[in-house]
């Protein structure tokens, strides 16, 4: 990425770390990161978005809470669904080959259902990341809105490369309401859309040489000149 503009670098650069080290994220490089991000674009100037940083004793408990919930086999009712029911073409087709690819880079075969339920809950352990952000929002909010979050999140992602950190957005977080609500304080009217797992990338670690394909621009993009 040599001689790119520093923006493009990053947004190529940016992907999903899903192992980090313990290495602390220092409160100082978390702020310069969210203020930075909290500069991010939002129609008529709402701002929709609260974000919750979770560290230290806060996240020994939030994990701690998760593996206790997740071994005794509870379940929430969702914020939202994570995916669309019934996926259709070519959106089936993309999930279904980022899901294989990712456990072939650790070795789950596709009839290891507890390998990849394992796998699958260490989304609640942030994977091992020592800090977790969570995007909060106004539940009585629209669409735009929710547009207006994705940007914020975006562009936390970015900056935080500049800081040499790794990030993962989880919308998987959504799953669980209820647990993250009490512990973040939430009142009745916000609701978690998604978590972000932010650290020090693990670069021993197999997972991580996950390289996600993308569309080329012919498939994703339409000229109307």
């Amino acid at each position: 990425m040599s001689g790119m503009p520093p923006v493009a670098a990053a947004a190529v650069a940016r992907r999903s770390v899903r192992a980090f080290t313990a290495e602390p994220v220092p409160g100082e490089a978390i702020e310069a990161i969210l203020a930075a991000a909290l500069r991010a674009p939002s129609g008529g100037n709402l701002q929709p978005w609260h974000i919750h940083v979770v560290r230290g004793g806060a996240l020994a408990r939030l994990t701690a809470a998760m593996r206790l919930a997740q071994e005794a086999g509870e379940q929430e009712v969702p914020n939202h669904p994570v995916y669309p029911e019934g996926l259709w073409e070519p959106y089936r087709s993309r999930r279904f080959e980022n899901g294989e690819d990712l456990y072939r880079t650790i070795g789950i075969e596709r009839s290891d259902k507890a390998g990849r339920l394992r796998q699958l809950a260490q989304n609640y352990q942030l994977f091992g990341a020592p800090a977790g952000l969570f995007f909060a929002i106004d539940r009585r909010m629209g669409r735009a809105q929710w547009i207006d979050l994705g940007m914020v999140m975006q562009t936390v992602m970015l900056v935080a490369l500049e800081h040499g950190l790794a990030t993962c957005p989880q919308a998987a977080w959504a799953l669980w309401p209820d647990t993250l609500g009490e512990l973040l304080g939430l009142d009745e009217h916000m609701m978690i859309a998604a978590g972000m797992a932010l650290g020090h990338e693990d670069t021993a670690h197999p997972i991580n040489t996950l390289r996600t394909t993308r569309q080329s621009l012919d498939e994703g993009v339409t000229w109307h000149d």
